[in-house]
C-alpha cells in the first residue's frame, strides 16, 4: 500500500473538492507582507485575529517514542531500537530521528500530555480535528464530521478575504476536516497534486484559454441578472442550489482576485529555499503552506499520512517518514521566523493518537490514545519548552494532563475565536463550540 494514502483500515483517502488558486507570487507582495508582519511585531500589535494557522496532520498516529518523547531508561521492548539526542535546549531530548527539529528546539513547544480514550482512527481523528468526541464509535475510512473542524470554524468566523478562502488543505482533506452543519461553503479548498512536480498546476483558478476576459464578464453579468429574478418560492434550507451558489461565488472570487492569483507559483521561490524544505512532496507542500498564510489564508492543513506503523516501525520512521518531516517542518518554522511571520502564524503537527509502549511481534507499535506528543510553535507561544510529561515508560500522560478539548480551546483562543461560543445546528439545536475545555496556560505568555 502507498504509505501516504492508507492506514491499517485499508481505506483510500478521497479528495473532497478539487479547486485551487494560482499564478505568480511576486517579490513585491512577499516583501510587503513581511514588512507588515515585522512592523506589527515591533510594536506588539499582532492580535489573535491576525494569527493564521498551519496544521500538519500526521494521519495514522505517530509514535511519541520515536519523535519527541524518548524513554531511554525503559526496557528495550518499550524504548525500541532508536536513541535519544540532545536538543538546543538543555535538558530536553528528542529521538535521534529528528535532528533538525532538535537543533531548533529553542523555537518550539512540545506538549507531551494530551490524551484521550478513543483507539480508533475515525474517532481519534474526529476528536483531534474538532475538539469534540464522536457521539458514536467510528472506526472506518469514510469521511465523517459530527462537529465542525477547526479549519471550517475559522472559515465560518473569518470568511473570504480579498478573494482568498479562509480554509485550504493539501493534497487531500482529512476525514474529519469538514464543516458539518456550518455548510458546504466552509469546506476546505483542496489543492491536489504534487508541487514538487515540474508540471504542477493548481486546477480551476484561471479562465480557460478559449474564454476571453470580456466574455467571462458578460457571462457573469447574465448569471447575476438571472439570480435577481423572483423564484416561484423561497428555497428550502437544504436546497442544494444554495451551496452551489456559494461555491460559484467563491470560484469567481478566486479567478478574479489579483491577490488570489498571486499565491501558487512555487517556482518563484529560490533554489536555496526549495532545497531547504526538501525536494519532495511534503517539503514542497509545506513551502506552499507558508506562501498561503503569507498572502492571508487563515487556516491551512497539510495532510501527511502513513504513520500507522503496526510493522517495521523503526526502519520506516528512520528511513522514510521522519527525514522528510524533520527537514520540512524545521525549514518551515525557521523560514517563518526569519521572515518575521512566526509570531502571527500558529504551526501545529499532530496525529490522532500515539503508539503502544510495547513493541509488538512484528516490530511495530499499535494504537495508543493514552499518550501522544504535539509539536507547536509561533503565535506567541513561549519557545523552548516541554509541557506536561508521560510516565517513565511512556504509558500514560502523568503530569499536567490535557484533553483534546483543552487543545481545541487553546487553538481557538490563539486565533481570536471564543471556545465557549454557542453554535446552532440546521435544526436550531444549540451546541457549545468546545465543551469544557480550557486553554493550556503554558502556551500563552
Amino acid at each position: 500500500m502507498n504509505g501516504s494514502k492508507y492506514n491499517c483500515e485499508g481505506m483510500a483517502r478521497r479528495d473532497f473538492l478539487q479547486l485551487g488558486i494560482g499564478a505568480v507570487l511576486g517579490c513585491g507582495m512577499v516583501d510587503l507582507m513581511r514588512l507588515r508582519a515585522q512592523a506589527a511585531q515591533a510594536v506588539g500589535k499582532v492580535s489573535p485575529s491576525q494569527v493564521n494557522c498551519i496544521l500538519i496532520w500526521m494521519d495514522g498516529g505517530p509514535s511519541h517514542y520515536e519523535t519527541f518523547d524518548p524513554k531511554p531508561d525503559a526496557p528495550k521492548e518499550i524504548r525500541g531500537e532508536l536513541n535519544p539526542m540532545k536538543t538546543s535546549v538543555p535538558g530536553i531530548h528528542f529521538c535521534e530521528t529528528v535532528p533538525k527539529l532538535a537543533a531548533i528546539a529553542d523555537k518550539l513547544t512540545i506538549v507531551r500530555s494530551i490524551c484521550h480514550r478513543d483507539p480508533n482512527h475515525g474517532g481519534g481523528n474526529h476528536y483531534m480535528m474538532t475538539g469534540a468526541p464522536t457521539p458514536v464509535p467510528v472506526n472506518c475510512g469514510a469521511f465523517v464530521t459530527f462537529h465542525p473542524s477547526f479549519g471550517s470554524m475559522v472559515s465560518y468566523k473569518r470568511g473570504i478575504q480579498s478573494g482568498l478562502p479562509a480554509y485550504m488543505t493539501l493534497p487531500s482533506m482529512t476525514r474529519s476536516g469538514g464543516p458539518n452543519f456550518l455548510g458546504a461553503q466552509h469546506a476546505p479548498f483542496v489543492i491536489g497534486g504534487s508541487p514538487n512536480s515540474k508540471d504542477f498546476k493548481v486546477r480551476d483558478v484561471v479562465l480557460p484559454s478559449s474564454i476571453s476576459d470580456g466574455r467571462a464578464v458578460t457571462r457573469q453579468q447574465l448569471r447575476q441578472t438571472l439570480d435577481r429574478m423572483l423564484r416561484m418560492a423561497e428555497p428550502a434550507a437544504e436546497d442544494p442550489t444554495v451551496s452551489f451558489d456559494s461555491y460559484y461565488r467563491q470560484g469567481i472570487d478566486l479567478v478574479t482576485s489579483p491577490k488570489a492569483q498571486a499565491a501558487f507559483d512555487i517556482s518563484k521561490e529560490s533554489d536555496k529555499v526549495r532545497d531547504n524544505y526538501g525536494r519532495n512532496d511534503l517539503g514542497q507542500r509545506l513551502l506552499m503552506c507558508r506562501r498561503l498564510v503569507e498572502v492571508g489564508v487563515s487556516f491551512v492543513t497539510c495532510y501527511y499520512g502513513g504513520w500507522d506503523h503496526h510493522t517495521n516501525i523503526f526502519k520506516a520512521l528512520k528511513e522514510t517518514h521522519l527525514p522528510k518531516f524533520d527537514q520540512g517542518v524545521a525549514a518551515l518554522i525557521s523560514d517563518l521566523d526569519e521572515r518575521g511571520l512566526l509570531d502571527q502564524t500558529l504551526v501545529i503537527a499532530l496525529g490522532e493518537f500515539g503508539r503502544t509502549p510495547k513493541v509488538n511481534k512484528d516490530t511495530g507499535r499499535d494504537h495508543w490514545p493514552h499518550a501522544m506528543s504535539v509539536l507547536m510553535a509561533g503565535a506567541g507561544i513561549p519557545r523552548g519548552q516541554v509541557v506536561g510529561a508521560t510516565d517513565v515508560k511512556g504509558y500514560h500522560a502523568s503530569e499536567n494532563i490535557h484533553s483534546p478539548e483543552d487543545f481545541a480551546a487553546s487553538l481557538y483562543t490563539k486565533m481570536g475565536i471564543d471556545p465557549n461560543m454557542i453554535l446552532h445546528t440546521n435544526t436550531g439545536r444549540p451546541i457549545q463550540l468546545v465543551n469544557g475545555g480550557k486553554p493550556i496556560k503554558e502556551l500563552f505568555a
